[in-house]
């Protein structure tokens, strides 16, 4: 009997094949747009800023920048560490360059859960990914959706291991726990190698009928980018390629390639992530064409020590992209570790304020 009907179940069946790597000039036209960035000379979030009832949180970081259906105004998310964990707070504007009335967002999770050490979040549930859209929430279920990382434990920096959680929200404003357990865990069945000893911060994005959660993790000293995907924002399922953008042996990424955050750019899918290597954190650039095979740019696109300020001379990592259409101008916000201490600052694509 022919056996043809095997091989076409097992074809079927199959993991889709890895897509041909990007060749290197389509990927240095692809990030030719994201270079030449104008350093705005200030932090825009300072390393202490003195949030009312909270001013014993510190050292802001991971910036994310949403907006709100039926609000002109833009929010700045990012998070603060006291020493005994991590807060995330929300701040507001209406130019992209002065933030003011910073309040709580998400606070500490109660003793014994999963995000006890603090809660950051930052992958919202956008209505568009693309890199000119909007960032605007949008609605599923009747309510505003994060992923965000966490922490079990008080009283350290980054303690590990992390996990991910699912946020909810009816105003955009104040989030909560959408549910106990966490969506991806250094414990569940399907945890990599690569990942086994801390998972950090997601990057959400909805694109052919699914959810696609970018995120770094760590085994030992070294940190990765991996993917899960999910049909319903609460169980999730592993790439079995992962880590999908892997650290490279000399390279400005040769120990981290971190904190991935994906827009659609046209044709294809542009990440913005971070490398560590050569001395630095810096800011890199990776493109595919189906989310899950990247092609890096070996060459950041903003070095540690650029801004003439000194305010990034340690590291140059975390960014978070708007566009503003009134001035055809993007605004890449990124923590910046440097003279001034760990804070929240801003390239432009054309010089502004």
């Amino acid at each position: 009997m022919s056996q043809g009907w095997w091989w076409a179940l097992a074809a079927a069946c199959a993991l889709p094949a890895p897509a041909q790597p990007i060749p290197d000039r389509t990927v240095l036209a692809w990030s030719a747009p994201y270079r030449g960035w104008w350093y705005y000379p200030e932090l825009v979030i300072p390393a202490e800023p003195k949030i009312p009832g909270y001013e014993a949180f510190t050292g802001t970081d991971c910036p994310t920048v949403y907006q709100i259906p039926g609000d002109d105004r833009w929010y700045l998310s990012f998070i603060g560490f006291d020493g005994q964990g991590y807060n995330t707070f929300v701040a507001e504007s209406t130019d992209l360059l002065t933030w003011t009335d910073p309040r709580l967002a998400a606070g500490f999770g109660e003793p014994g859960a999963f995000d006890h050490g603090g809660r950051v979040l930052g992958a919202y549930l956008l209505e568009s990914y693309d890199v000119r859209a909007p960032r605007l929430l949008k609605r599923r279920e009747g309510r505003f959706w994060s992923l965000y990382g966490a922490y079990p434990r008080q009283g350290g920096y980054e303690l590990r291991p992390g996990y991910e959680g699912l946020a909810e929200s009816d105003d955009g404003l104040t989030w909560r726990r959408a549910q106990d357990e966490p969506i991806l865990s250094v414990h569940q069945r399907d945890v990599g190698a690569w990942e086994q000893d801390c998972i950090y911060q997601p990057w959400l994005v909805e694109a052919d009928g699914r959810f696609w959660d970018f995120y770094n993790a760590a085994q030992g000293g070294v940190e990765q980018t991996g993917l899960a995907t999910s049909r319903d924002l609460r169980v999730w399922k592993r790439d079995p390629n992962n880590p999908v953008v892997r650290v490279s042996p000399g390279g400005y990424d040769e120990q981290f390639a971190s904190d991935p955050k994906v827009y659609w750019d046209g044709d294809h899918w542009t990440m913005f992530y971070f490398g560590v290597g050569r001395g630095g954190a810096h800011i890199m650039l990776a493109f595919s064409r189906d989310l899950r095979s990247w092609t890096r740019d070996p060459t950041p696109i903003a070095l540690a020590g650029g801004h003439p300020g000194g305010l990034d001379r340690q590291y140059a990592h975390k960014t978070s992209l708007v566009y503003n259409p009134a001035n055809d101008t993007f605004y890449l916000f990124y923590c910046a570790t440097g003279d001034q201490g760990r804070g929240i600052a801003l390239l432009t694509s054309r010089r502004v304020g």
